[in-house]
């Protein structure tokens, strides 16, 4: 499928206020703002897994489209939440555990890139990726 291979991060967009809307602390922005994410992507059908691997951690995720599961973001945020597909697009809806609010990501292939939109509050992000 199309998301399948590994993604290097190339250059991100309004990350840090993305980051400061989240909560994050400015040192844990500072640092993840410059964490050389790498993600590699198989897809099987509903299935993903995903290795999501930077200078903080590496974490495995399997998940099947349309299905909740439990996720970590790297600041230790839980969401609990589900992808699906729409068209060409991953998009995905997830509920912060702390606060009930919801984060909203997408991930879609433009050109040779990899681009995942992230919207909190608001805000929104983009980090785009090569593939690596």
């Amino acid at each position: 499928m199309a998301f399948d291979g590994t993604w290097k991060i190339d250059r991100n967009e309004n990350y840090e206020k993305f980051m400061e809307a989240m909560g994050v602390n400015i040192m844990k922005r500072k640092l993840g703002a410059h964490d050389n994410l790498k993600i590699t992507m198989q897809q099987n059908g509903n299935k993903f897994t995903i290795t999501e691997s930077s200078n903080f951690r590496t974490i495995d995720i399997e998940f099947t489209l349309g299905v909740n599961f439990d996720y970590s973001l790297a600041d230790g945020t839980e969401v609990n939440g589900a992808w699906n597909m729409e068209g060409n697009k991953l998009v995905g809806t997830f509920t912060r555990k702390d606060n009930g609010k919801v984060l909203k990501a997408c991930r879609e292939i433009i050109g040779d890139e990899l681009v995942q939109t992230y919207v909190y509050e608001g805000v929104e992000a983009k980090r785009i990726f090569k593939r690596g």
